[in-house]
């Protein structure tokens, strides 16, 4: 005899369903490209800019340049791996699968938190996979600096997580990617990701969301004025209730169609 299990879906907190966000992880698991491409991009351009011969030697701050660029390429590596994992909903988008989650219980807001979480669990690897790279190499930072580092580098990401989503709603899935790479390159360049900025345009550049994440993940070694935390701060909180607000009014969009 067939028994109907009629017991409520379990949920987590925020109306989160288990069974959907395994369902994405493992999704996100068995994509090889995005795993190849979050894992050899960071460590590989870390490896081109962080291993000169007098990197290692000078201090920045209570650590090394090799440090600095170690830093600097994991969160450019968290923001490629998060930016990636949110915009593969624009796949979805073009079959259908959007449209179809709209026929279940599962809430837009849920749906978002959920596409988030992912994206940031394939950061964590990104992140891990560049302070590995660095330790082996020689980058040199206090103990909790390793530790404070990393996790502001992981946890500041979670503004291009709501980015990925954003742009996966606005954008057809034929040309998200074409148009992403180029656009977190220069928000990368911009805000002083790369190479310290000076002069007016390091004013400007405090707007990007990218010098936010930078200030935040150097704090531990490098130190900043309490104003400029601040206003870091404050940069990642609104730029990333602006894509999240953004991601969830274009999903309400897309699946009412």
């Amino acid at each position: 005899m067939t028994v109907l299990d009629t017991r409520p879906a379990r949920r987590l907190p925020g109306g989160l369903s288990p069974g959907f966000l395994a369902l994405e992880l493992r999704r996100m698991l068995r994509n090889r490209r995005t795993m190849l491409f979050t894992l050899l991009i960071p460590t590989l351009f870390f490896t081109i800019f962080g291993l000169q011969s007098n990197f290692r030697t000078t201090t920045f701050g209570s650590g090394n340049v090799t440090a600095y660029v170690m830093v600097s390429m994991a969160v450019y590596g968290a923001m490629l791996a998060t930016t990636s994992g949110g915009a593969m909903v624009a796949v979805e988008r073009a079959h259908g699968w959007s449209r179809q989650l709209r026929l279940t219980p599962l809430r837009p807001a849920a749906y978002i938190a959920t596409k988030m979480i992912v994206a940031m669990t394939l950061g964590l690897v990104s992140v891990t996979v560049v302070f590995v790279a660095g330790g082996f190499v020689g980058a040199r930072l206090p103990a909790g600096a390793w530790a404070g580092c990393f996790a502001l580098a992981w946890l500041g990401s979670l503004v291009f997580a709501a980015f990925g989503l954003f742009v996966g709603y606005l954008l057809p899935s034929e040309n998200v990617m074409q148009i992403v790479g180029p656009v977190l390159a220069a928000l990368a360049f911009g805000g002083g990701l790369f190479t310290p900025l000076h002069g007016w345009f390091a004013t400007v550049s405090k707007v990007f969301p990218t010098n936010g994440i930078a200030t935040l993940a150097r704090l531990p070694f490098a130190g900043t004025s309490a104003a400029s935390i601040v206003l870091a701060l404050l940069n990642i909180l609104v730029w990333t209730a602006v894509f999240a607000g953004g991601a969830a009014l274009l999903f309400r969009r897309d699946t009412a169609r």
